[in-house]
């Protein structure tokens, strides 16, 4: 049995919302321009505000990670040869920002999460990943959870220079894709906070399942 079927679907419904997301917004000028030394009535210009990081839990109780606010949620099922798959997507965007910061999960049936060997999903997620975004992986590497389940860490970029870093765990027949997608351009300048947030993902284990 494999998962192939499943994955294209996670990944266009990516595509579909990050692409939009990450486009930098133009700037607009918000300073008027003004006579030599004539008295301005204006107020002064701010910089716009920094994104108030704050702890996001799934409404399932099953993570927690630091959002930039409060993420938009979309729920999506999807056919597969497993049965219904429903595809939970979390996608949040600061203002003025070339990054998306997403968390995306799908529970497999409990008969395959049982046969299912972690590093077959994980690589198969990597694999699908690079193949449906037509990126070039970075890097990559293997993790684990804080609390000892299997993942992968792996950094690609697209033909468009966009740059994705991602982490995947597998537990308790669940897949979590953690992905921050930034433009090449602000990549380095996000490096701390992508990283800040990578490393903020905590899986809750389910008690009574394994």
């Amino acid at each position: 049995m494999t998962i192939k079927g499943l994955f294209p679907l996670i990944l266009t419904i990516l595509l579909s919302n990050s692409t939009g997301l990450v486009a930098a917004n133009p700037p607009k000028n918000l300073v008027s321009p003004t006579k030599p030394k004539a008295a301005s009535t204006h107020k002064p210009v701010t910089q716009p505000l920094q994104p108030k990081w704050k702890l996001f839990t799934a409404p399932d109780g099953r993570f927690t990670i630091l959002m930039p606010g409060v993420p938009i949620r979309n729920t999506q099922a999807q056919k597969t040869h497993m049965g219904v798959i429903n595809l939970q997507l979390f996608v949040a965007q600061p203002a003025k920002q070339e990054v998306a910061y997403l968390v995306v999960y799908n529970d497999f049936p409990y008969s395959y999460g049982q046969m299912a060997n972690p590093q077959d999903i994980l690589n198969q997620a990597r694999d699908l990943a690079l193949k449906t975004t037509k990126s070039n992986l970075i890097s990559q590497g293997n993790i684990r959870s804080s609390n000892g389940h299997p993942g992968k860490e792996i950094e690609y970029i697209n033909s468009a220079g966009k740059i994705t870093k991602a982490r995947m765990y597998f537990a308790q027949g669940r897949l979590y894709q953690v992905m921050a997608v930034s433009s090449k351009k602000q990549h380095k300048t996000l490096a701390k906070t992508i990283a800040g947030y990578l490393n903020s993902f905590q899986v809750v284990l389910k008690t009574g399942n394994i």
